[in-house]
Order: structure tokens, then sequence, then C-alpha cells
């Protein structure tokens, strides 16, 4: 067949999954013209079908929620596991976060995906499936197309940007050679479908149930087609040595009867096709962002399967991505600064995800064998990130899943000390910024100071029209998680302007003088709102000094400090 004539966007998507869909229905909704190029043709079949609640809000700017809920899913409220120094099955639920949705959903990724590839279509995505993209174009460093293969026919097509969504494919990571194994997670999984399996018993059968055992781990999922997906993740050596002798199925029905919990629930159950193998495991990027393109879902980083992160990721991801692809189209100056926002942002939510996972995998002691035993956590490694294990688990709730290692798990002694050191440290944080705003002056006579190993950026921040200037504070610790805290430029403005001697009241002062604004009313009230969130934070330091009760009232009002905020609360 003859090549197609060359054909010209604003943006090409490489790949249909959730990723490349969310991305380009995004840009489709801000009047870009996409074209999404996808070498299946959906439906088709993939793993990873348990979402995280946190997923939900992106579905529904997508406007597919109705689809999804009328799709008959199962209704996923949680986990169920083997895992820790216990044997027996324990349960773990959304609900039991105040900050989580109650539930999410099982998905059968065939139908999933195609909802969000039919969505895209009708935001106006050019979707054309079985269109196998053969390579990225590029002038100098900057992306300007792609080539592609349809019906035996090549054609191309040159863009204004380019959105690498191709999954695992990973095509402009291995070809920038950007790609970076994770050696942690060495591992491989081999799953497959089963049918009429047995579930967990109310209210768990729709949770997703994950059993350790000697040599790595299984998943169960149960799927509203009345199919169950059974997967088992296991060291890549190990598994690689177990498949050239068993093959793919021989190796799973072995692995399953070493798997009291799963071996039982699947009695009777009758594995409907061959057995898959997923062999590429967790990588990342060095960046995810360049001149004319992003990457964005497994095109820019994979991790273990553990806590069903990869839809997660994909579609957070998208949604910064769409936002830096409008950032460069629009304002170009801004391109490279905008890409490292991107990359921060995308890789703070990777680390997040990674790092809990490497605290469930080395804190496991349900099973003694070499896969567990060269994943544990040793209280004296000092290889062990055990300040970045500390500021992830010591921050969050009792009820969050990085949070169910400390009673599930076995914990190094000095590594759980940290973490009781750290929560009470947030405590008395918690404890000490009530306290201060209790007396409405109280603040306005504080002396703050940036806090330690603590730095005031020029960066650009996400915001409503996309990645702009901005300020965040960032830590610059040794092993300070990516990202920063985002500050409006009234706060920059003031934080540069704190010396260690210089109360509150004096800073505000300084700043409308200098900048000669006429309502310190409204600059005092922007303070009190925003400055108590970076000291209970620990961003920002204070010490209060005391007023004499006949002395000038920190709040500017010229009344002496009796007559005004030292008299409140006086009957």
């Amino acid at each position: 067949m003859s090549d197609s004539p060359r054909e010209s966007c604003d943006v090409v998507v490489i790949g249909g999954g959730p990723g490349g869909s969310a991305t380009a229905t995004l840009l489709a909704d801000h009047g870009l013209r996409v074209v999404l190029l996808e070498r299946a043709s959906f439906p088709r079949e993939h793993v990873g079908e348990s979402l995280l609640p946190a997923s939900i809000p992106v579905l529904e700017q997508l406007g597919v929620m109705p689809r999804i809920e009328a799709a008959g899913f199962v209704t996923k409220r949680g986990a169920t596991l083997v895992w820790g120094k216990e044997p027996d099955p324990w349960s773990w639920y959304f609900a039991d976060d105040p900050g989580q949705r109650p539930t999410s959903f099982q998905v059968v990724r065939a139908e999933f995906d195609k909802i969000l590839l039919d969505n895209a279509g009708a935001h106006g995505v050019d979707v054309r499936e079985s269109h196998q993209v053969l390579d990225v174009e590029f002038d100098g460093e900057r992306a300007t197309g792609v080539r592609y293969l349809h019906d035996g026919a090549q054609g191309a097509i040159d863009s204004r940007f380019l959105v690498d969504a191709s999954g695992q494919a990973a095509l402009l990571s291995r070809k920038l050679k950007l790609q970076q194994w994770d050696n942690f997670f060495r591992n491989l999984a081999v799953y497959g479908y089963y049918r009429g399996a047995a579930h967990l018993d109310p209210p768990n059968d729709g949770n997703i149930f994950i059993e350790s055992y000697a040599h790595g781990w299984f998943w169960k999922i149960p799927l509203h087609t009345g199919v169950t997906s059974v997967g088992v993740v296991v060291d890549k050596d190990v598994g690689q040595a177990g498949l050239r002798e068993h093959g793919a199925r021989g190796f799973l029905e072995a692995q399953i009867a070493q798997a009291p919990h799963v071996r039982k629930l699947l009695d009777g159950a009758t594995l409907v096709a061959e057995p898959e193998v997923e062999r590429d495991w967790s990588y990342t990027s060095s960046s995810f962002a360049g001149d004319g393109y992003v990457l964005v879902g497994d095109a820019a980083c994979f991790l273990d399967p553990l806590f069903s992160s990869g839809v997660h990721l994909a579609l957070g991801g998208a949604t910064l991505a769409a936002t830096y692809v409008r950032t460069a189209l629009a304002n170009p100056a801004s391109r490279a600064q905008a890409a490292q926002a991107y990359h921060s942002l995308y890789d703070k939510q990777y680390q997040y995800f990674r790092l809990t996972a490497q605290l469930f995998y080395g804190t496991n002691r349900s099973a003694d064998s070499y896969f567990w035993e060269a994943r544990r956590i040793l209280g004296d490694d000092d290889a062990t990130p055990r300040a970045a294990f500390v500021k992830v688990v010591g921050g969050q709730t009792p009820q969050g899943y990085e949070r169910a290692v400390i009673e599930r798990g076995v914990v190094p002694a000095g590594l759980l000390d940290e973490v009781q050191r750290m929560e009470a440290w947030f405590r008395q944080r918690k404890d000490s910024t009530e306290a201060l705003l209790r007396d409405p002056s109280a603040l306005l006579r504080a002396v703050p100071t940036l806090a330690a190993q603590m730095r005031l950026e020029e960066k650009p921040v996400l915001g409503p029209q996309g990645y702009t200037p901005g300020f965040q504070i960032v830590s610059t610790g040794p092993e300070a998680i990516a990202g920063g805290y985002p500050v409006t430029a009234v706060i920059a403005t003031c934080i540069a302007k704190m010396n260690g001697r210089r109360t509150v009241a004096e800073i505000i002062a300084a700043v409308q003088a200098e900048h000669g604004l006429h309502d310190g009313a409204a600059l005092t009230g922007i303070v009190q709102r925003d400055l108590p969130t970076l000291i209970g934070g620990g961003m920002v330091d204070v010490t209060v000094q005391s007023t004499g009760r006949n002395e000038p009232c920190p709040c500017g009002s010229g009344k002496k400090y009796k007559r005004c905020h030292g008299g409140a609360g006086r009957g």
C-alpha cells in the first residue's frame, strides 16, 4: 500500500490507555486539535483492575462517572491482606480514613479503558485505533511529530506537542535513554483469570485480597463478569527459572498450591485462558518532560502493583500533563520551568507509593524465605532511607495504608521510635499553633523564621491557568521527598522579610509601606489565614513576645493593648 499524506495537528497522543485517553480529553476540552494513535483495537485485555478512590475525582472531571457506575463493576471497599507478623487475614477500609472516598471499583480493563477512549472521541479527539507509532521525529531536541503504520501503509503527523502514553513500551523513555530501573523491586508477575472462584465474606467480598507467602505474594480481584483476576508476584530470577521449567500455567499452579488462603478460594475454579507474564517491572525516568513532549502513565514510570497505583498515577499524571502542554503551548518561554514543575509533582506521587511499598515489603514477616529476607528493612542499615520512611509514615493518619504497617508489620525498633517522635512533634506543633491562635494578637506578636532545612524558592506552581510563576517552600534535607509547598506572592514577600527579630505585625507594616498598600487590614487577614498552616506544618518557626498592657497593640489599631486585643474575652 502507498504511504498516507503527511498531516498536522496541535497534539499527538501515543496510546489509548487511561493516561492517554484522559490527557487527550482534557486537551481537547481546551480547544486543541488532538490526534490519538492506539496500536490495538479496543476493547483489548489489560491487567490492573483495582482502582483507588483518589482516581474518582479525575473520572468525574472527564465526565465518565455515569458510564462507569452503570457498567456494574464490583464495588471495592478496601483491601484484605495476609501480611505482616500475623498469619490471619486482616482488612483495611477506605471509609476508615476520613479523607478518603469510602468506595472504589474493581474494573474489567477491557471495558473501563474503552469507556475512557470512547469518551475522548466524544470530546472531539481524533481517535485512531490499529495505528502503531513507529518513531517520534525530532528537530534537534524538540519533538515535532510521529511516523505510524496502519493497514500496511505508513503515515506521518506533524504536531506542536507530543504526549507519550505508550504504556510499558515507553517509546520515548527508551529512545532518549531516560529509563531507570528500580533494583529494589526486581520482581515479575504471572497472572490468569479463573471462573467459579469463591470470595471473601461480606463486607470484604469486593476487596482486593493479598496473601504473602514464601516466594512473594498473590492478588485476587473479583470482577463483575464472574471471573477473578489472580496473579503472583515473585523474585525475577526465581520466576524466570520457574517459567523455564514449568511454563506459565505450571508455575502459577505450583505457587497457588503454596498459598493456603488463595488455594482455598480457588478450590474448584477453572482457569479460563493461559496465564500471562509481566516482566518489565519497576522503573522511572530521569525526566518526564522535554521540548515538545511529555511522558504519562507507564510510559513515564511503573511501580510494583502492591497498592494498585498504576491507573491512579496515569490519571493523576494526565491532569498534570495536560496542564503542562497547555502552558508550554501558550507561553513557550515558560516551558523549561513548567517541565520541572510537572516532573516534581508527578515524581512526588510516584515516590510516595514507592516508599510505602518498600516499607510494606520490608516489614513483612508472614513467611521466612529468601524473598522476604532480601527485602527486609534492617534497623542498622545505613542504605535504608529511614528519614524518608519516617516522613511518609509519621505524618499520616492512623487509618492510612501507610500506617497499617506500623500495627501489622515488624518494624525495627529504631525506626518505630523515630516515627513516634515525628508523631509527637506533629502533635506538639498542632497544639502550639492552636494555642497561639486563641489570643487574636499573639500571632501578630510572634517572631517568625523559616525553619531549618527549609528554603523559599521561585518556582512554577500549578494553578487554574496552568503552571505559572510562583513560590514554594522546599525542604533541603538529604531525604527530602520531591516537591514543595506552594505559597502566594504575598506570603513569599513576608517570608523574605523574616530575620528572627521582626514580629509578624512589623513584617506586615514593612510590606505595606514598601509596596504602598492602603488596605492594611486585607494584608493582615491574608497573613492570619495562611501563616498558621506553615507554622503547624513545621515550615515556619515562631517565638511569641509578650506585650505590656499599656503598650500599643500589635494589630496596628493605635490603641493600647489593654483596650484592644489585650482585653479580649473580658466580661
